[in-house]
């Protein structure tokens, strides 16, 4: 029973998750990926949602670029927690996909990360960070996974050098 649904609307998008599922097996959680375009195949969007909700997901990453709609779409047939990776790509560079991820109707809420990789990331450590909450598992990966940060971040410079 998969804990997070990634979900991004075009196979070409798979490699700019690559991060994201990495970061994801880190904390050790549970996910799935799926390919199902929020314009192309809207009904069969409705279904996946319905039966990853009844399979026990708790929460849905959504990655699109361009238009950028998937996020929205997940949001609006699902309660559960959405984060918004908007993937770079076309003419602006994934500012438009930001722009269509980030400005969501009031009551149709989407966590929106970063354009891109970096994005794809730091939806995996968001995800994380909201299972910690009634995980105590996830939550002491959390911990250790940012004093690992903290540690690599550390710089000490000997002043006799």
């Amino acid at each position: 029973m998969p804990t997070v649904a990634v979900v991004c609307g075009s196979r070409s998008d798979l490699p700019a998750l690559r991060g994201c599922f990495e970061v994801l097996d880190e904390y050790n959680i549970s996910w799935e990926a799926s390919v199902i375009s929020a314009h192309r195949q809207a009904d069969a969007l409705h279904a996946y949602v319905g039966e990853a909700e009844e399979s026990g997901v708790l929460l849905f990453i959504g990655a699109a670029g361009l238009a950028a709609h998937l996020p929205g779409v997940l949001a609006s047939l699902t309660a559960k927690p959405v984060i918004g990776i908007p993937l770079d790509g076309g003419s602006l560079g994934g500012a438009d996909a930001l722009y269509a991820v980030v400005q969501m109707p009031p009551g149709v809420p989407v966590a929106t990360v970063a354009i891109g990789s970096a994005g794809a990331k730091n939806a995996a450590h968001l995800a994380a960070r909201i299972l910690a909450l009634s995980d105590a598992a996830v939550a002491e990966r959390v911990t250790a996974v940012r004093a690992d940060q903290a540690a690599k971040a550390e710089l000490r410079i000997d002043p006799r050098a």
